[in-house]
């Protein structure tokens, strides 16, 4: 199995917009990205690149698998 590496904000959001969500959309102090019923907070870009363990939690939170993140399902 593939290991999550960094990724940049700007990278995050475009390929969460591969993978069907809406956004960023503005919403109080952070940005959100829908997709369905699903909301996720979009981090800061001032926080720099969202590294491996946040990252994970960020996709557990989205409904999004390790193989979808990777281009693999």
């Amino acid at each position: 199995m593939s290991k999550l590496a960094p990724v940049s904000r700007r990278r995050f959001i475009q390929r969460l917009r591969e993978l069907d969500f809406d956004g960023p959309i503005a919403g109080g102090k952070h940005a959100q990205m829908r997709r369905g019923n699903v909301t996720l907070i979009i981090p800061n870009e001032h926080e720099g690149e969202i590294g491996p363990g946040f990252l994970s939690r960020l996709l557990r939170q989205a409904g999004v698998t390790r193989d979808e993140w990777l281009g693999g399902g």
